[in-house]
């Protein structure tokens, strides 16, 4: 499942929601990425991601639908927001459910590569000395999101 929205959202609450009376899940893995206090040696006091409405949601399908091609998973929870946040929120949430770890594991790294790099989020950060830039693309997320090209 696939969700965009502004509102934060509590990942604990999603855990329960998605496990709940399913007596075939063997294991859990939740990522939740923050916004940090710093970004390229620079201090950071808030972020704001932009998409288009409509396209970023097919675009998560797409990746969430690849994912579930690779493992053997029971479930797949992806929520992104969008809008302002500011320090400490949370920006995104991946969630894999599988009967065995190894899947759910591989799944949520795979499925925070590829948001990293395929997923039409623009992101405008407002530096703590009153500045704002937007982030540009980084190698390393580039690499990451690579070495799941070379795994098939």
């Amino acid at each position: 499942m696939i969700i965009v929205q502004e509102a934060p959202f509590d990942t604990g609450e999603q855990i329960r929601n998605i496990s709940e009376g399913k007596t075939d899940i063997g294991a859990i893995v939740s990522f939740t990425g923050l916004v940090r206090d710093f970004n390229e040696g620079k201090g950071v006091g808030a972020l704001t991601l932009e998409h288009y409405p409509g396209m970023t949601e097919k675009q998560l399908e797409k990746i969430e639908a690849e994912a579930r091609s690779r493992w053997e998973l029971n479930d797949c929870l992806v929520i992104h927001r969008y809008g302002r946040m500011e320090v400490s929120e949370p920006i995104v949430l991946v969630i894999t459910t599988s009967a065995h770890r190894k899947d759910a594991f591989a799944a949520a790294e795979f499925l925070m590569d590829w948001l990293k790099t395929q997923a039409p989020f623009w992101k405008l950060e407002e530096g703590d000395d009153g500045n704002s830039s937007w982030v540009e693309e980084r190698q390393s997320d580039v690499d990451a999101a690579q070495k799941w090209d070379q795994a098939d």
